[in-house]
């Protein structure tokens, strides 16, 4: 049995981010000792990695919450669920891509515009194309 402290130190897992995940239902809560104190098992531990494995993989809390439904519901689901919840998600993450494509693209462009002078920052271009809506887009 781990406190929160230990769970944290053991997952690399703020507390504050175990104590979020346990009020939104990512994390079952804990048993309680009989002083109080919270007591997570093994069973925790393997969840909050997994937590936080599908995090660093872009998934949001609420698709993490989809993801762990299709194990917490036993065999009712497929590989292809699975499957088609992280094909989902590729294809979310490649609308990103191409949006900070082209917000790159953009943000050259403007930067092309100015010369990197001395001059006052009141009339660089980079700012003045920034408040001309007309350039914006």
């Amino acid at each position: 049995m781990l406190t929160r402290g230990k769970l944290a130190s053991e997952t690399g897992c703020n507390i504050e981010t175990i104590r979020y995940y346990e009020t939104i239902g990512l994390l079952p809560a804990p048993e309680r000792t009989h002083s109080g104190y919270r007591s997570y098992s093994a069973d925790h531990l393997r969840r909050l990695n997994f937590i936080q494995r599908a995090k660093a993989l872009g998934f949001s809390s609420e698709k993490v919450q989809d993801l762990l439904a299709l194990t917490d519901s036993g065999c009712l689901h497929t590989r292809a669920d699975v499957k088609s919840l992280t094909e989902a998600h590729i294809e979310e993450i490649a609308a990103k891509i191409r949006d900070l494509q082209k917000i790159k693209r953009r943000l050259s462009q403007i930067s092309s515009f100015c010369d990197g002078s001395d001059e006052s920052a009141a009339t660089c271009p980079i700012l003045e194309s920034l408040f001309d809506d007309g350039k914006a887009c």
